[in-house]
């Protein structure tokens, strides 16, 4: 494929329409994907990529062909994996061989690099009912009683590091607020040794393949992910057969659908619950932020009126989409928006694309804080598969909010926000901001 040098400026009009890969990194690191989202939705919503670095896979870029796939996990499957993964090219197959053996090469290569770690499952990787059974066993963690109960600690905890901002002096609100506050809530919930909860931001960064990980050699990651493995064993066993509490290590080592997972199993569904409970959240309270400095009339209106933040906090998660995409794979033949899709195909389900539709969103580029029926967004999926902690992400943040308009008269951004370079997760590794107390 040709190289492209992407900007925020990138005309994707100078791509043949069947060259268009929309999974490249550097695309979303450079936010420079929008325009090429905006061609296929309306060129080619239902868009197949041929060759990537991730095998063919199908782009689903219209909130309402989205949302017809998400919703029928019969047809389409998330057993597979539910992001795009690149294949492995440690060293590349001999060029005289056909397309067809390359891509089987690469595939075995790809299986390979996946038993290094062992077999890993997760309940949302999974098709009902198992995953119906398994998901039900942790929801309660999340239910409207424990989120009341939940409710006190943020805000007792969003309160002491707002309070220890630095003051009259630049510093990174990604590291001081985004991924503190949602690491301190990951260890609660796992009710996880609390001096060690810089530890779930490094499970979770090399789950994503975050850059803030590039360092580290695949040996050095498997083996943080049999650490991570081992730590989370050791507080099963200590929990497993006492009263179930409401954490969720207490509750998975007592469930009856969940007591005997293997080893591999567990840790899938660790992987989960850690990225589900950290990355959303961690970049929805940045993206916040950013969008607010972005348009300074949303900013004035909110300090203006703070009952608009609940409305306000499901803007900020369509607004930023912390998730690109979900993949699933076609059980049989089908037919969406007039493509033939075979058995087997993979599929990614761009939810930063549906969230721009101008078909189904008014003003969908707009950032609009007291938008009607913001909830209305894609970014905690649809179906079985929706995202079970949208509630608790969406208290956070709120209370966040409450919080920071009681000390800040302004979160002032001061230089470029430096993004993560992934497909997978839209989020931010630096936001330099100054804090105006009230």
């Amino acid at each position: 494929m040709t190289e492209i040098a992407y900007s925020p400026d990138f005309d994707p009009y100078t791509i043949a329409l069947e060259d268009i890969d929309p999974a490249q990194e550097e695309l979303f690191e450079a936010d420079a994907h929008w325009s090429l989202f905006e061609r296929l939705r309306k060129e080619d919503p239902v868009h197949y990529t041929a060759d990537s670095p991730y095998g063919p896979y199908w782009s689903i870029t219209r909130y309402r062909d989205i949302f017809d796939v998400d919703t029928d996990h019969e047809t389409f499957s998330s057993a597979h994996g539910i992001q795009l993964l690149r294949k492995h090219r440690d060293s590349e197959p001999n060029h005289e061989r056909t397309e067809e053996e390359k891509w089987e090469w690469e595939k075995e290569k790809y299986q390979e690099q996946r038993e290094e770690m062992g077999y890993v499952s997760m309940f949302i990787a999974l098709d009902p009912p198992t995953h119906d059974l398994q998901r039900a066993t942790v929801s309660p963690v999340v239910a409207p009683p424990n989120l009341k109960k939940l409710e006190s600690t943020i805000r007792e905890r969003a309160g002491k590091i707002l309070d220890n901002l630095p003051q009259h002096e630049t510093f990174n609100w990604v590291d001081h607020v985004s991924i503190e506050l949602t690491t301190q809530m990951l260890a609660t919930l796992f009710d996880f040794p609390f001096e060690d909860r810089r530890l779930l931001t490094l499970w979770s960064d090399i789950i994503t393949d975050s850059e803030s990980v590039s360092h580290l050699s695949q040996e050095e990651r498997n083996a943080a992910m049999m650490d991570c493995l081992a730590r989370f064993t050791v507080l099963w066993n200590e929990r497993i057969d006492q009263p179930v509490q409401s954490d969720l290590i207490s509750m998975l080592a007592n469930g009856k659908d969940t007591r005997d997972l293997k080893p591999f199993e567990l840790l899938g569904n660790l992987i989960l619950l850690i990225v589900g409970g950290n990355d959303t959240t961690r970049n929805s309270i940045s993206g916040g932020v950013l969008a607010l400095n972005q348009n300074p009339d949303q900013y004035a209106k909110l300090m203006a009126d703070r009952s608009l933040i609940p409305s306000m906090v499901s803007e900020i998660i369509r607004w930023q989409t912390p998730l690109t995409h979900m993949a699933r794979n076609a059980t049989r033949d089908t037919e969406l928006g007039g493509k033939k899709i075979k058995e087997g195909d993979r599929i990614a389900m761009w939810y930063v694309s549906g969230n721009r539709d101008e078909e189904h969103i008014d003003r969908p580029n707009d950032f609009i804080i007291d938008r009607p029926q913001a909830r209305q967004h894609l970014s905690f999926g649809f179906g079985v598969h929706r995202c079970m902690g949208n509630r608790l992400a969406e208290m956070q943040l709120r209370v966040l909010w409450e919080e920071i308009l009681k000390r800040y008269s302004k979160v002032e951004l001061v230089g470029e926000p430096i993004r993560t370079r992934s497909t997978f997760i839209r989020g931010y590794s630096q936001l330099p901001v100054k804090v105006h107390p009230v």
